[in-house]
């Protein structure tokens, strides 16, 4: 379950259109904004300003594109000192991309201001550059954890008079495994900083990421804007021996990215996974057999959307929150409405779209009955002959997941394999937009990578280093 830290007092609703007149800003500022077109502040900008603005730390739910650089940028302009030529503010991005767009924010805002100079520090490109502007000075830096803590570590940067720390998409950070780089960047920061957290959604490592690094923050939750209808509910009746089958048949004509099967028993798992891999579908299942090292890797694959279909009993689903999850099929109609609505609530997850289909036979009619009385709605039903497959290509995910041979035990981080992957030598250059999620355990490490990189990333990786060391990778194909 998304958990939601508490606010340690509630704000004030949000109220779109105000001016930024309203705000405690230099007149400076204020005129840069009318002359970008700034005239009202979006729901976010006007919730979090004037708390930010009053030195709170803060948690603020905003995605892209609603504002949200503003909404941190303006305090941190607001409370620097431009005389002092020292790193008095730093903001953490998941992404070189994301880095580079709010460093163009950021020098647009402060474009009045005397003399701000604002550095970004990525990876991707060697360090010795930036090593080299660091020590002419800077007052702002924006960055990805990796190499922000590279820098920490080689004495290059040096946050003694930080003042403002910002943790731009924590979330996807969060996904992209980087929870230990981001702790101990916050542990280098000054204790008495304001730090200033924005998040599409608040998975449990945000929850963490609050309590030891931020003091007494307020939480800004904007209203959610779409409803139940996120999720499309279809029901199929089929004969009971013929629901297997119907999977394959559901997954061919939606064409899902991501899709979670649900069955009620650990033998049918096993079943319609035999079924599935027989038909070429990329699937996996997960139940109560499995090892704890089986399991997690059976997940880590299924997040990185290297795997289509996960076949799981909810015993075995437990706890899972996965990400851009298309549609969850009801292999098995469950006699329990609560575990039914938990169920479906896997997909349709924040601004995202999801579809549940659910395959009853005669004899579930009686369930069916009492998962409409919770949910108040009448069952959409269809039938599979209306079914058609959109195209005769194998549904194959965007994604392979490698699997490297060394973990934490190793000091292996995730700015390590993706320093490996972007860096120039080696061969082909990879863009962090063709690498996903980065997983690091104990003694192993995974990194999803674009499916048409695949060979030439375990080329790359195999004939290069990581953490100045030759590594042994392999592609997980099931």
């Amino acid at each position: 379950m998304i958990k939601t830290p508490p606010p340690s007092s509630s704000p004030a609703e949000p109220t779109a259109g105000r001016s930024f007149n309203e705000l405690p800003l230099s007149p400076r500022l204020k005129a840069t904004l009318e002359q970008l077109d700034y005239l009202t502040m979006t729901p976010i900008q006007s919730a979090s300003l004037p708390l930010a603005l009053a030195g709170h730390d803060l948690i603020a739910q905003a995605k892209t594109g609603s504002g949200k650089t503003a909404a941190f940028a303006l305090p941190l302009l607001t409370s620097l000192n431009p005389r002092r030529f020292a790193v008095q503010a730093m903001v953490l991005c998941p992404t070189r991309e994301l880095a580079d767009q709010v460093t163009q924010e950021i020098r647009r805002l402060a474009r009045a201001e005397d003399n701000i100079k604002i550095l970004t520090l990525c990876g991707g490109t060697t360090l010795r550059p930036q090593r080299d502007s660091l020590e002419h000075g800077a007052h702002i830096v924006v960055g990805t954890p990796g190499r922000i803590m590279d820098h920490l570590e080689r004495g290059s940067l040096n946050l003694e008079a930080l003042s403002t720390l910002v943790l731009d998409e924590a979330d996807r950070m969060l996904d992209m495994g980087f929870y230990d780089d981001i702790a101990f960047v916050a542990r280098q920061c000054p204790s008495g900083r304001q730090t200033l957290l924005f998040s599409a959604t608040f998975p449990e490592g945000i929850e963490r990421l609050a309590k030891q690094f931020l003091r007494h923050p307020q939480n800004v939750k904007l209203p959610e804007q779409h409803g139940s209808s996120k999720i499309r509910q279809r029901f199929y009746e089929v004969k009971h021996d013929e629901r297997l089958q119907a999977v394959g048949i559901l997954l061919r004509h939606y064409r899902p990215v991501s899709t979670l099967a649900f069955c009620n028993t650990r033998q049918q798992c096993r079943d319609l996974l035999e079924v599935l891999q027989a038909q070429g579908f990329h699937a996996l299942t997960l139940h109560g057999d499995l090892e704890q090292r089986e399991r997690d890797q059976v997940l880590i694959q299924f997040a990185n959307r290297s795997c289509s279909v996960l076949v799981a009993t909810d015993v075995a689903a437990r706890g899972l929150d996965i990400t851009q999850l298309e549609a969850v099929i009801n292999v098995d109609v469950t006699p329990d409405p609560e575990i039914y609505i938990h169920r479906i609530g896997r997909t349709g997850r924040a601004d995202e779209d999801g579809w549940a289909f659910s395959l009853c036979s005669p004899t579930d009619r009686r369930r069916v009955a009492a998962i409409t009385e919770m949910t108040g709605s009448e069952p959409e039903w269809h039938g599979l002959g209306s079914l058609q497959s959109v195209n005769d290509s194998p549904l194959v995910p965007p994604m392979v997941t490698l699997q490297i041979l060394g973990g934490r035990k190793e000091k292996i981080r995730p700015g390590d394999v993706l320093g490996a992957l972007t860096a120039e030598a080696g061969g082909r250059q990879f863009t962090r937009e063709q690498v996903g999620k980065i997983t690091v355990t104990d003694q192993t490490t995974y990194v999803a990578v674009m499916r048409d990189m695949a060979h030439e990333a375990v080329r790359k990786l195999t004939v290069g280093k990581v953490k100045g060391k030759a590594v042994k990778v392999r592609a997980l194909e099931n």
